[in-house]
């Protein structure tokens, strides 16, 4: 099967500001995230990418179209690979919900969470992971595909292939613009990397 790059899309405001934007319209990659989207088209410029697939959201979309550009290819986006609805918490300054009890809840037992008028943790990780396994089957094995999604929906599907529970995907850490390399084969997954961040091999920003 299909070997799948997770881009996480570049830098925004909320990001920033550290606000869970959640799917909030009209959320643009601010002046460093285009920067940073355009970094991973040139890093992956030279590789074999047969389709470039994103959450319709804005920020998402706007990480993927340079990708998409530099292979001549179109982005498709996916409705699957769309945030976490969070609910009531959109907007919200992440400073602010630590101080709630469920905050807490969220981070050590996020398989029991449900966001506020929101989305079941739980329920999210199916609904991304039915996603990869639909383009896995779409494409051949020896396919390279991009997946351009948000940090939880990404470490999510990490925390899935690698078989860990879902209590444990907030350990991992996925940041702006990286790159998450994942193999879905027959007899097993393999992650070659997780968060790759290209500001790190850099010199100038």
């Amino acid at each position: 099967m299909p070997l799948i790059l997770l881009v996480r899309h570049g830098e925004n405001d909320y990001v920033k500001e550290r606000r869970l934007p959640g799917r909030i319209p009209g959320i643009h990659l601010n002046k460093r995230g285009r920067k940073q989207a355009k970094k991973v088209a040139k890093f992956l410029k030279s590789a074999p990418v047969k389709a470039v697939y994103s959450s319709p959201l804005e920020r998402t979309m706007e990480t993927a179209q340079p990708i998409a550009k530099a292979h001549a290819l179109q982005v498709i986006p996916r409705e699957g690979l769309i945030e976490t609805d969070v609910g009531k918490w959109q907007g919200k300054k992440i400073k602010k919900l630590q101080k709630l009890e469920a905050w807490r809840k969220i981070q050590l037992s996020p398989s029991r969470f449900q966001f506020p008028g929101g989305e079941r943790i739980e329920d999210g990780q199916h609904r991304f992971v039915q996603e990869i396994e639909h383009l896995a089957r779409v494409h051949a094995p020896q396919d390279m595909i991009v997946c351009v999604s948000h940090a939880d929906p990404i470490k999510m599907i990490v925390a899935y292939y690698l078989g860990l529970p879902l209590d444990m995907f907030q350990r991992l850490s996925v940041s702006p613009a990286s790159i998450t390399p994942l193999i879905i084969g027959e007899f097993g997954s393999h992650l070659l990397a997780l968060n790759y961040d290209l500001s790190l091999t850099y010199a100038k920003d």
